[in-house]
Formats: structure tokens, C-alpha cells, sequence
């Protein structure tokens, strides 16, 4: 078996949920490109932009919460790709901090580190691979930035945002790479064959009092903010 088909104890596709998940939308049954497609809009739309408690939660996990950030919907992503049957990969890296700011702000971002794990997915296709970066955010939380704070379009960094262009950035699955947080990235640690592998060599959330801060008051700030920026992009 390719050991990019492989589950994990992250990339648990085997759960009960994930499996009923897929059985249920007729995934297995599409073309490979639409297969992709249809499980990449999925993760980026339905499964809405927030912050978990932790990096390393498994997919069915994330499932559960219903919402993701950069690692975790990779995580999700990589485990629905898989129990598709299309091959796909782990690539990490850092972001700054500052393409944070404004969805976390004060006290909260100057406790934050300066550099921050970041990852996405690639997806192998048409023997070759594809970054699938373009997952992290939902379409109704992009509109709702756009209305608010960046309403001049172009170049944007924040709010969870990286791209040369807001207004058009490519997040459409149309066979290459989709991207929203890549100017953001300081740092590249390489592909991995899954989360785990990275996780256990590069670790991945806040430690200590700083993480307890995070996990039991800063993310839950995070996401009211996420949610109200959403809201501002509803019709």
C-alpha cells in the first residue's frame, strides 16, 4: 500500500464518523479530480475557520468540533483525501505572528511566539504534487474581511490572512496549487509523510502557562472574533 494512503493515529479515517461521512456524500464514486475537489470544498467551507484546543488532534476530532485552522484542517484534509483513495502528503512551516494580528490583539498577541506552525497538505495529482494551502479559510469569513478591514483589496497580512490579492486569491480547486496564508511563511521545514512524523520532530502547540492561556482563554477570544468577522459577510 502507498504509504500515502496510510491511516495514523491523527489521520484516523477509519473512524466510524469519517467513514459514514464519506459513504454518505458519494465521494468514492466521482472522477479523481472531482473527488478532490468536492472533499477540498468540503474542508474549506463546511468545516468553518477557528482555532482548536490543540495541533495534534485527530481528524475524527476536528470532524467532531466542526471547525479548523491551518494544522488542523490539513490533518482533516489529508484524512478524507486518504479514505478517498487519492495519495497525499504533509508540508510544514512557520508563519509569523503578524498575519495573526487582529483576530488575536494586546496581551494575547504579545504572549503569542514570533514564529507559529503552519501546514498544508499536498495532494498527488496527475503525477504530480499539489499544495492545497487555500483550505484554511471559508468563503463567508473571506467576504466578511473583505467588507471590513480590507476593503482597498490587493496585498493583505492578517486576520489569519496571507495573499497578494484578497480579493481574487486562489482558493478554487482547478487542478494546482490554492493558497491564502503563503506570504505569511517564515520558515520551511519540508514535506512529511504525515502529521505525526512532524509533530513528534517539531512539536507544534504553545507550551506551558502560555499554552493553558491559549487552550482555556485566548482561542476562545480568537473565535468570537472569527464569528464576528463572519458575520459581516453573510448576504
Amino acid at each position: 500500500m502507498d504509504i500515502h494512503l496510510d491511516t495514523t493515529a491523527i489521520l484516523d479515517y477509519r473512524d466510524a464518523a469519517i467513514e459514514r461521512l464519506v459513504a454518505d456524500r458519494g465521494w468514492r464514486e466521482l472522477p479523481e479530480s472531482d473527488r478532490i475537489g468536492a472533499v477540498y470544498d468540503f474542508v474549506r467551507d463546511e468545516v468553518r475557520f477557528g482555532y482548536n484546543e490543540s495541533d495534534r488532534l485527530s481528524a475524527s476530532r476536528v470532524l467532531a468540533d466542526g471547525y479548523g485552522q491551518c494544522n488542523t484542517k490539513t490533518t482533516l484534509l489529508m484524512a478524507l483525501l486518504r479514505a478517498v483513495g487519492i495519495p497525499c502528503r504533509f508540508h510544514g512551516a512557520t508563519i509569523h505572528k503578524r498575519l495573526q494580528k487582529g483576530v488575536v490583539d494586546g496581551f494575547f498577541y504579545r504572549l503569542a511566539p514570533d514564529d507559529i506552525i503552519h501546514s498544508w497538505t499536498e495532494v498527488r495529482f496527475e503525477e504530480r504534487w499539489v499544495g492545497l494551502e487555500g483550505v484554511i479559510l471559508d468563503d463567508l469569513y473571506l467576504e466578511g474581511i473583505r467588507n471590513t478591514v480590507a476593503t482597498d483589496g490587493g496585498e493583505f497580512l492578517g486576520y489569519g490572512v496571507g495573499t497578494d490579492n484578497i480579493d481574487d486569491p486562489p482558493i478554487r480547486w482547478c487542478g494546482t496549487d490554492t493558497a491564502i496564508q503563503t506570504t505569511g511563511v517564515n520558515r520551511d521545514f519540508g514535506v512529511y509523510d504525515d502529521p505525526d512524523t512532524f509533530y513528534a520532530e517539531h512539536g507544534g502547540d504553545i507550551t506551558g502557562v502560555k499554552g493553558v492561556v491559549f487552550r482555556h482563554l485566548a482561542r476562545h477570544l480568537m473565535n468570537r472574533k472569527v464569528a464576528e468577522i463572519r458575520s459581516c459577510g453573510a448576504s
